[in-house]
């Protein structure tokens, strides 16, 4: 029905962005589940079985993909340079998850009701989700930690024997499952996202869901603006200057990245912009590329904080040194990120099933959660690679001198 409204008013839906279908999926869902009946929710239940089926089965062949040859890549150019760049980035991106940790760990107790949102609790069968009419079976070619240990092997493998060949066949591989993820899932995600919430309305358990999320994304927000004024303050304080301007100056490069979702599309923003806070062109060339994939500090915040809702919610436990085992494994894993709205998320999904232990509908719940903000996360990533460019400008400018005044000697 929505469609068709949006049709007749000549609206283009191929032309719309990934969040507007998410959005429309949403409400057709909301629609779907307490107008139409139990079939037709049978019927997206169905829709939602087979999907999360196939996602389960591409979660290992995603980890095998993108992070061998992205953990291969990163020693392509090595030296003191990137070893620095790509230990301030990781410390960033555990940091700001570390963060999100303790901050949720202090407000989600004062909204959210331990296990008030039971998922498929046979406790409550008038809440639980509607089964699906048929199911089919598609079991994955490895485990989710086979996959992880495999793609750290033969990643650092790669990058210590050099070998251009294997590399070559690895992005090829990462090719191929970009192009599924692309062709494939992003495109079936509004549909999977409209039965989720088919589902949860006919359960009588969307409204309550809504309200939280609405309240934790407020948090996700306010912990986005808190890391990058500490990552400015840090980096004035390092490079010996105003924070404020800094920070000032890098705004066209987070605007360019909430329009885009894209940190690879705002490289040349922020480039342009970087070097406007006086980073040498030459430091800037190398750390804003790569920060662009391995720095991920505003996606580390927003997945942490939407899986540690999510557990709450399902009456799940977690402890500090589970969730530190799981930022710290986030920071490595999305160092692969394919370069799709959603891709960090996606990256993710072996880690909250694996260390979490989230099922099917709770990955499907983590990505319309994830998805639903992600430019702001993107934004958040792009806006601090700025802050440790200024960071590795300075503290590079100062090992190039002394060893200047070494060979002088």
């Amino acid at each position: 029905m929505l469609l068709s409204i949006l049709r007749k008013g000549g609206m283009n839906l191929k032309s719309l962005g990934l969040i507007p279908k998410l959005v429309i999926g949403i409400i057709v869902g909301i629609l779907i589940g307490s107008f139409g009946g139990i079939l037709p929710v049978r019927i997206l239940a169905t829709f939602n079985g087979l999907f999360g089926n196939f996602l389960g089965f591409v979660i290992p062949l995603i980890i095998i993909g993108f992070v061998a040859p992205g953990i291969g890549e990163l020693e392509a150019g090595a030296g003191k340079l990137l070893g620095m760049t790509a230990g301030i980035a990781y410390s960033s991106t555990v940091a700001a998850g570390l963060l999100a940790f303790f901050v949720n760990s202090a407000l989600f107790p004062l909204f959210l009701t331990p296990g008030s949102i039971m998922l498929d609790d046979p406790g409550n069968p008038e809440h639980a989700l509607l089964p699906s009419l048929f199911n089919v079976d598609m079991p994955p070619l490895m485990g989710v930690m086979t996959a992880l240990l495999l793609a750290f092997t033969l990643g650092l493998g790669m990058a210590a024997i050099r070998s251009g060949a294997l590399q070559r066949g690895f992005k090829e591989f990462q090719q191929i499952i970009e192009k599924l993820i692309k062709g494939i899932i992003i495109p079936l995600l509004p549909f999977h996202i409209a039965g989720i919430f088919a589902n949860m309305t006919h359960a009588g358990q969307v409204a309550e869901i809504l309200s939280v999320f609405l309240r934790v994304f407020l948090i996700i927000i306010a912990l986005h603006v808190s890391v990058l004024i500490a990552q400015y303050f840090t980096a004035g304080l390092i490079g010996a200057k105003n924070p404020i301007r800094l920070l000032r100056t890098m705004i066209p490069a987070y605007l360019t990245a909430l329009g885009t979702q894209s940190s690879a599309a705002t490289i040349p923003v922020t480039l342009e912009q970087t070097v406007r806070n006086g980073v040498r062109r030459s430091v800037a060339n190398f750390v804003v590329p790569l920060c662009a994939t391995i720095h991920m500090s505003g996606s580390t915040i927003t997945i942490t904080s939407c899986a540690m809702a999510i557990m709450v919610l399902n009456g799940i436990s977690f402890s500090f040194p589970m969730m530190i085992g799981f930022i710290m494994m986030l920071g490595i894993t999305m160092v692969a990120a394919p370069g799709v709205p959603g891709g960090s998320v996606m990256a993710a999904l072996g880690l909250l099933q694996t260390m979490l232990g989230f099922d099917q509908t709770l990955l499907s719940l983590m990505i319309a959660l994830y998805v639903a903000q992600d430019s702001f996360g993107t934004a958040c990533n792009v806006t601090g690679d700025g802050a440790i460019a200024v960071v590795v400008n300075r503290v590079y400018g100062e090992l190039a001198e002394e060893g200047q005044r070494q060979e002088e000697a």
